[in-house]
């Protein structure tokens, strides 16, 4: 049975580079769940679906097929064989991945793909609900947050290192805060800390500091 560290959080809490370091550092697959949902959003907008409308995204979500693949330390996916890319990071999708998200139907699809990777060796799995939903029964589940305002000065940097910026830090703050109503209060496996999970404040830690948390608060032997 493979190993699986769970990481849940809202947008801007640092579950993407903790959870790549730590793979990185642990020989672990790095899996971006959130990914998925970008890419079922991105091909329900390319083929016309009103994402506004559950029914019609319910009715989508197993037509689009996805294809998981170990490549250096991370699953990659591809669609057609090809990898979505930037296309799947844009203003329209930000803008929508959220209403898709909320369609049991694709976190059924989704939550399915996820465990299926357990399958491809050790993971270390980042989310919204992965500790309370898809690996609810693994020893290592974190969850980690921060204060709005890391949040968004975490997020506005990264949207300026990729030159896409295009708000300022405190729209960025309330594009979070927006995304977290939605991702906390949706009916099916909604955002929020699993029972027994480890939360992790990471406002005022250093990336480095954040990760060897985790590594320090896992099972005994799964660090070596």
């Amino acid at each position: 049975m493979s190993n699986v560290i769970a990481v849940d959080g809202p947008s801007g809490a640092g579950k993407s580079s903790v959870s790549k370091l730590v793979g990185k550092r642990l020989g672990y697959l790095h899996v971006d769940s959130g990914a998925l949902y970008r890419i079922m959003t991105w091909q329900a907008l390319a083929r016309g679906v009103d994402v506004s409308d559950p029914a019609a995204v319910a009715a989508f979500a197993d037509k689009v097929e996805i294809e998981c693949r170990p490549e250096d330390g991370a699953v990659v996916y591809y669609v057609d064989g090809e990898i979505p890319g930037d296309r799947i990071r844009t203003p329209e999708i930000n803008a929508n991945a959220s209403a898709v998200a909320t369609v049991k139907e694709v976190r059924d699809r989704i939550t399915a793909m996820l465990r299926a990777m357990a399958d491809l060796g050790n993971l270390v799995v980042e989310g919204r609900d992965i500790a309370t939903a898809v690996f609810p029964d693994s020893p290592a589940r974190f969850y980690l947050t921060a204060s709005a305002e890391a949040r968004a000065r975490r997020r506005r940097k990264e949207e300026v290192d990729k030159g896409v910026a295009n708000q300022s830090e405190e729209a960025v703050k309330a594009s979070l805060l927006a995304r977290d109503l939605v991702d906390s209060t949706r009916r099916h496996a909604p955002l929020r800390k699993a029972d027994g999970a480890i939360e992790i404040d990471s406002s005022d830690m250093t990336l480095e500091e954040v990760v060897e948390a985790v590594i320090g608060a896992l099972p005994e032997g799964w660090a070596k």
